[in-house]
């Protein structure tokens, strides 16, 4: 990219967290409604102090910080930039104000305009320029997701938007066959190229933890056609599901024990009726469309009921390659923030493949072979979470379009529910 589409990319991305706040009263701003989740608050200011401490610090170390403290207040998880204020207290402080912080952001991205202009090398600035975008991607549907969690768990029940909801597309269950063999996964160039849409980071751009690119050896399997449905999961839950051990993995069962685990985050019964509590209100199940909110234990328990596994995430990415699939889901710009099972052709035999929910996957969160994290700070962004999670794929109603690859590697702790993260079943090949 040249400056100019460097500045414009820039603006664009940062003008689209602040519109995602724009239905929020100023009250929603400071809510931390669990430790796992965020006030919007802190992710407007914590994604403004990415630019600072990452790209102006570093190539402008001239310019004073508006606020030294604010070096602390909203470091994540960085230790090789200093300690952090904790995470579980986020919305126990009022100030910065939301105001002050939207003026810390309006300072920074001047700054930042200033050093795009400016900046001589430019080989130095976009690659650091494109993870700080798509660092701030995710935090726009972190935002989302933790908002969400702040209304839905709020007795009155507001809501963030009044949207209806489209109806579901015709369904094709059933499952679509791959013959397995040698297969080359990890990031390669044209993942976010022309079709992909206007990714952060621009064509070439990849997290670390997507590469190296490396041949792995598949047996022939099989994937469903479809994301499991809320229909299909009701069906699991009726038939006790929640009250049979010998499907749950033991740490599953005891999670679902001790959070007292009934449905999928959400669900409520009223009146003999299921409802799903959504960002535009409550709303009746819509059965056939995809069911989200679950965490990796009941994805697993459902998919051993089911009679099936769950995919691999070297399977998934075989497939999803042979697939050639559009973003055919649901996705942040739809507008819906919720997954709708919306009409798409199938690709390859699936559908869905990108968007709607993430996708859960049996594979730990590991490095791949000939993996190393880049120096410095910045390498605690992926490799040191490389432990005791699993990975998802594919993208959801709250990825931002674009933002996801077919090499994309999503990773999160197995009983996490609050994400947008939903079921693809596979069993193992007859081939």
């Amino acid at each position: 990219m040249n400056r100019l589409q460097l500045t414009e990319h820039y603006a664009r991305v940062r003008a689209r967290s602040e519109a995602l706040c724009a239905p929020l009263e100023v009250e929603d701003y400071v809510v931390q409604s669990m430790p796992d989740a965020s006030p919007a608050r802190w992710h407007l200011a914590h994604t403004t102090w990415f630019f600072e401490t990452f790209l102006l610090r570093p190539l402008r170390p001239d310019v004073p910080p508006r606020e030294p403290l604010y070096r602390y207040l909203f470091n994540s998880y960085y230790n090789g930039v200093g300690p952090q204020f904790p995470r579980d207290r986020r919305g126990t402080q009022s100030r910065p104000t939301v105001r002050q912080i939207r003026e810390w952001r309006r300072d920074i991205d001047e700054q930042m305009a200033a050093l795009i202009d400016t900046e001589p090398d430019l080989s130095r600035l976009a690659p650091l320029l494109a993870v700080g975008l798509n660092h701030e991607e995710q935090h726009q549907e972190l935002l989302l997701t933790d908002i969400k969690h702040a209304l839905c768990t709020n007795p009155l029940r507001p809501t963030y938007s009044a949207r209806n909801h489209p109806s579901p597309g015709p369904r094709s269950p059933g499952w679509a066959d791959f013959e397995g063999g040698m297969v080359r996964l990890g990031f390669r160039e044209g993942d976010n190229g022309e079709g992909a849409g206007a990714n952060a980071g621009g064509p070439g751009f990849h997290f670390d933890n997507e590469g190296p690119t490396h041949d792995l050896w598949l047996p022939p399997y099989r994937l469903g056609r479809e994301l499991v449905s809320r229909g299909e999961y009701l069906a699991f839950i009726e038939d006790g599901g929640y009250q049979r051990p010998e499907l749950w993995l033991s740490d599953g069962w005891a999670a679902a024990k001790a959070a007292d685990w009934t449905a999928p985050l959400y669900w409520v019964q009223e009146d003999e009726r299921w409802l799903e509590l959504t960002l535009a209100g409550p709303k009746p199940l819509a059965l056939d469309a995809p069911v989200c909110h679950v965490s990796l234990f009941e994805a697993d328990a459902y998919a051993r009921w089911a009679g099936a596994r769950l995919p691999t995430e070297f399977e998934w990415e075989a497939a999803a390659r042979l697939s050639s699939p559009a973003r055919d889901g649901s996705l942040q710009e739809d507008g819906h923030h919720h997954p709708v099972g919306r009409e798409a052709p199938l690709h390859g035999g699936l559908r869905h493949l990108v968007g709607e929910v993430w996708e859960w996957t049996v594979s730990a969160y590991l490095p791949y072979p000939g993996y190393c994290p880049p120096e410095g700070a910045i390498g605690e962004y992926n490799g040191k979470f490389m432990n005791a999670q699993r990975v998802l794929r594919g993208g959801s109603c709250a990825t931002p379009r674009g933002h996801g690859r077919l090499s994309y590697r999503n990773f999160f702790q197995s009983d996490k529910r609050w994400q947008f993260t939903g079921i693809r079943l596979a069993t193992h090949g007859s081939k």
